[in-house]
């Protein structure tokens, strides 16, 4: 199998948000990496932006699976009363510090872009130096779920809420871009809005969907599994399914349809 990629092209690659559903990006990262495809700067939302900083430290594709398969979700100790939100997404910083020992963008292997949402100004905010912890934490904290992190004397959440591909920090940065979206939108009869809560659900899928979808032909080469609208945002039962789909997927598309971009990425 052939390894690297042309050092006189820079390789770019979004990650969108998805919750378990973006488990699927791993087995993209797998098929691009089997393919002699080795993305240099990443830029995540939300579960894109975890998966993305785990790339970007080192870590392998059975290091990223355990490391979501180990994720304390709905831990009870983590419950809160006196922040808005079910759990103190604060709290899950003890569990970062194990996977990531230096709090530091700038201790990763890779670039790394993480995009979360400020509540007080109504704007997406990207991060790329400093303090990692924080930014990651607020750009997954999604509301009413998890509660928002304060960062710089702000309050920041879902970063999908505002921004759920954030291709704009690899525009003028990478020569080949491409996009993995998992936040997939399936067609549902009438019978699954039978009250407020179903059609606050839908309405929110599809505002994430259409403040991406204007932005999927920026890319070179998009990822956009058919699958993963029947997994769950927060079921870890759904992990290897969703990570199978992505692998599965992205295989066949590098093989069949995106074989010229391969030939001329790989070396």
């Amino acid at each position: 199998m052939k390894t690297g990629v042309k050092r006189d092209k820079v390789v770019g690659l979004v990650l969108s948000g998805g919750g378990v559903k973006g488990m699927a990006h791993i087995g993209i990262l797998k098929a691009l990496n089997e393919h002699g495809i080795f993305p240099e700067i990443i830029s995540g939302v939300s579960a894109g932006a975890l998966v993305g900083a785990l790339y970007s430290n080192g870590a392998s594709t059975i290091d990223m699976l355990a490391f979501f398969r180990k994720t304390p979700l709905f831990k009870y100790n983590f419950l809160t009363i006196n922040k808005p939100g079910l759990f103190d997404t604060d709290k899950y910083i003890a569990f970062l510090e194990t996977h990531f020992p230096v709090d530091s963008f700038e201790a990763l292997q890779k670039e790394l872009h993480i995009v979360a949402t400020n509540l007080q100004k109504g704007t997406s905010e990207y991060f790329c130096s400093g303090s990692l912890y924080k930014p990651l934490l607020a750009s997954a904290a999604l509301p009413p779920v998890f509660s928002p992190v304060r960062i710089n004397g702000y309050l920041y959440a879902d970063g999908g809420i505002m921004n759920n591909f954030p291709v704009e920090p690899l525009e003028g940065r990478a020569d080949v871009i491409i996009g993995s979206y998992t936040t997939a939108v399936k067609e549902i009869g009438a019978t699954g809005m039978n009250n407020s809560y179903d059609i606050t659900n839908r309405a929110k899928s599809l505002m994430l969907y259409a403040n991406s979808m204007g932005k999927f032909n920026t890319v070179d080469l998009l990822f956009k599994p058919k699958g993963l609208e029947y997994i769950g945002v927060l079921d870890k039962k759904g992990i290897e399914k969703a990570y199978m789909i992505g692998y599965e997927y992205a295989s066949k598309v590098l093989e069949e349809e995106a074989a010229p971009i391969v030939k001329s990425l790989a070396i």
